[in-house]
């Protein structure tokens, strides 16, 4: 982890001169509800740690959002250990400036063990350096998109405590998704999130109202998995920050009314080849030797170069063959029946259809992940588009995964799309448990556990004597104390690729949160009994 005297003299006198004129700077690292944690240190002492790094108290990971200590003694930090200190150390990549605060220089921060220096295993942006790192080792890297939807209302956290945080006024009335009406009755506070945000280096590509009163979406600019994730982090401290100079609350709670939709958290994902950029989500791509490198289709099976090397997978055919051809000569697996028959399938290379089984069969174990509050579940209910099912489509916007591809866009643009997810997402954890599933799907040559959805909502199976009968979709978890338990199972793909540490601390906090919501009387319970019972 440390660099050389030579190299930290060399970066010392680059941020030297970056800072000449300020006097402070601010730090924030990221806890595992995906709140940022942090401080503002006099610039001297923030050169001074720029390589070595600074004590941060570990209670970040040992406490609730409300800093409430567990009563759980979890291994990161408890009494035992006396809350000690962690090691904090400023990724110097992530240099920006906040300018709705004087311009203020700002770094993210990255947590690590103090004994080895390795990176700590409950830390969000650690846990995704972790397998991107792995990528890397096969010559890839992971490009990501992130899509938030979020309610706005006329409130500040005074008056919307004195309300008892009981019906928020909303900032704008009715439903009108894409309305280039509404935005203009809160024009400064909603160009000021576009704009401060480019400022702030946080891409937003649009920007514009979704249905439901107050609501508006915005969707950032992909770039690698990395990036995206602190983008996405900060994009929801931003908008905060910004709607609270202005006198307006965002909530990304997943579903803040009852009987509207909720707020969605949807990632895209793709992988492309390091060194020639080609998207080897594309068939069109992936199978054409012209247009990639034999990188582009071979994993690094080198001992020497892996820590944990895959079983061999080559996905590039050696002579001039066309796409169907190709496809089914670099396919391990017999072809399943829909493939087909399925419009679109075609386009889907096989790094592609691998990484979406690995992901579909690994969801049931992350779902405490993408749906991380008690809250997410009431967004993920029949009869609205939140997906509800392992289940898969092209284009469908009504499955747990979307595969986007051409004619809806360029080859290059090749994509699918988690849809899970609500807006209350932890996006270095949700990034990196998908990202993770994906990448086992591909060691493992996973096949596809079902069906496009596109192609039949219900399996029809012959039984023998009993005939045919109809079996639906798995059904994902509908509570966080179901996800938390499912992932916590002692041979659960969770623990496969995240880790027993991680999974252990993050599952036992999401218990946690059950069970304070097990004791709650809610404002529901006392309007239905109070009086009648």
């Amino acid at each position: 982890m440390l660099q050389s005297p030579t190299h930290q003299k060399s970066r010392l006198r680059e941020f030297t001169e970056l800072l000449k004129d300020d006097h402070r700077v601010k730090v924030a690292g990221i806890d595992l509800d995906g709140i940022l944690r942090g401080k503002v240190m006099v610039k001297s002492k923030f050169l001074s740690i720029l390589e070595s790094g600074f004590g941060f108290c570990s209670v970040i990971f040992g406490w609730d959002m409300h800093d409430k200590t567990y009563p759980e003694e979890l291994t990161v930090s408890n009494a035992a250990n006396g809350y000690r200190d962690i090691i904090a150390i400023p990724d110097l990549t992530t240099f920006r400036r906040i300018p709705w605060e004087d311009n203020i220089p700002f770094f993210l921060l990255s947590f690590y063990e103090p004994n080895t220096r390795e990176p700590l295993a409950v830390c969000p942006r650690g846990l995704l350096k972790r397998v991107t790192d792995e990528l890397a080792t096969f010559g890839w890297e992971a490009m990501c998109g992130a899509e938030f939807e979020f309610f706005n209302f006329k409130e500040t956290p005074e008056s919307l405590a004195s309300k008892g945080h009981h019906e928020p006024e909303a900032l704008t009335p009715g439903m009108f998704g894409y309305s280039l009406l509404r935005p203009s009755l809160n024009q400064e506070y909603f160009y000021n999130v576009f704009d401060e945000c480019r400022e702030f280096g946080v891409n937003i590509e649009s920007f514009h109202t979704e249905t439901g009163p107050g609501v508006f979406e915005a969707a950032l600019a992909y770039d690698n998995a990395t990036r995206m994730a602190d983008m996405a982090n900060l994009f929801k401290l931003s908008v905060k920050q910004l709607g609270m100079k202005q006198g307006i609350m965002p909530t990304f709670m997943a579903k803040p009314y009852g009987d509207q939709p909720g707020c969605s958290g949807h990632l895209h994902f793709s992988l492309r080849d390091i060194a020639t950029k080609t998207n080897l989500f594309a068939a069109s791509l992936t199978n054409n030797p012209s247009s990639s490198s034999s990188s582009a289709g071979t994993v690094n099976t080198n001992p020497s170069n892996r820590t944990n090397p895959p079983s061999l997978i080559d996905l590039s055919p050696v002579e001039e063959i066309d796409e169907a051809t190709a496809t089914a000569k670099t396919s391990t697996q017999p072809r399943q029946e829909w493939e087909d028959k399925v419009e679109g399938v075609e386009h889907m290379s096989q790094v592609m259809k691998w990484f979406t089984a690995g992901l579909l069969t690994g969801l049931p174990s992350i779902m405490a992940i993408l749906a991380p509050n008690i809250n997410s579940y009431k967004r993920l209910v029949e009869n609205y588009w939140a997906p509800v099912t392992v289940s898969w489509g092209i284009e469908s916007r009504v499955s747990a995964i979307r595969v986007i591809g051409p004619p809806q866009c360029d080859p290059k643009g090749t994509r699918l799309e988690m849809r899970v997810g609500g807006a209350d997402i932890n996006p270095h954890l949700a990034i990196a448990a998908c990202l993770a599933m994906g990448l086992y799907g591909i060691k493992n040559k996973l096949p596809m556990p079902v069906g496009p959805t596109t192609a039949e909502a219900e399996v029809e199976m012959s039984q023998g004597k009993g005939g045919n009968v109809k079996v639906k979709a798995e059904r994902l978890p509908k509570s966080l104390k179901d996800s938390a338990m499912t992932m916590m199972e002692k041979d659960s793909i969770a623990r496969k690729v995240l880790g027993d540490q991680f999974v252990d601390h993050f599952g036992a906090t999401r218990l946690n949160e059950y069970r304070i919501w097990e004791t709650a009387v809610t404002s529901w319970e006392t309007k239905r009994y109070f009086e009648l019972v």
